[in-house]
């Protein structure tokens, strides 16, 4: 699967309903990204345009600025969750063995018959992934490269402006974090976040409904697996009008 996006940005989003598209070309909305068809080495060709230039001596150029178009390369590996994909890279599990389900513990898996298949993200450097949160808990390895991750609190929910759930976008953001619209959206001046930059061979652990909204710095490989959800955060998300993923 590849995502294509005419800018940096990518934002979920999930085929809308036949009675809410009226109201949403009424609001101006288009989808914001679509898929294509495009293996990995076309995908890597596109990458390398935003690797730096070994031969200017001023250091980095980019030859795809943010309003340059973007492509996204994904592989999904369902292993036991059969209905993942209709395609499934199933010898991800073999690549990376510690992200295979088993009924032993697992550092990285919690709940191993709730996994829903490993996803691995192949960024080109510039790649906004828009802020949202998932309904279960995640373990996020980085490969190759770095990203960089800006992480809040389920209770900062209410100052995040999440698109409702009746929205092809629900959880994720309207606002665009890399340039903010404080008169739109004077709370999100009020959220609290915490930032981190993931390297290769880092393995972050992402609790249930947390937020996260990522940067590629450079171009990047990340897999990772999700194993279920827990519950200590169900009051923020449900207090915010997100009570629907709670039984997602």
């Amino acid at each position: 699967i590849t995502e294509y996006s005419v800018n940096n940005h990518f934002m979920y989003w999930q085929k809308p309903l036949r009675k809410d598209k009226k109201k949403l070309r009424g609001e101006g909305w288009t989808p914001p990204t679509k898929k294509i068809r495009m293996g990995y080495l076309d995908w890597l060709k596109h990458a390398n345009a935003t690797v730096a230039d070994p031969s200017i001596k001023d250091g980095d150029v980019d030859l795809f600025g943010p309003d340059h178009s973007h492509w996204y390369f994904r592989l999904i590996g369902c292993g036991d969750y059969h209905s993942c994909t209709d395609k499934p890279s199933d010898f991800l599990f073999d690549e990376l063995p510690f992200f295979r389900p088993r009924n032993k513990e697992n550092i990285y898996i919690v709940d191993g018959k709730e996994q829903r298949g490993m996803h691995c993200r192949f960024g080109m450097k510039g790649v906004i992934a828009e802020n949202h949160f998932d309904a279960s808990r995640n373990s996020i390895a980085i490969l190759v490269g770095e990203r960089r991750y800006i992480l809040a609190h389920p209770r900062e929910c209410e100052n995040l402006a999440l698109y409702p759930m009746d929205h092809p976008s629900r959880r994720h953001s309207a606002i665009d974090w890399s340039n903010p619209d404080l008169k739109t959206y004077p709370q999100f001046g009020r959220a609290q976040v915490n930032e981190i930059v993931l390297q290769a061979g880092d393995v972050m652990y992402l609790p249930t409904q947390w937020f996260h909204y990522i940067v590629s710095l450079e171009l990047n490989f990340q897999c990772n697996i999700r194993s279920g959800r827990s519950e200590e955060y169900d009051y923020f998300i449900d207090k915010c009008g997100f009570s629907e993923t709670l039984h997602e």
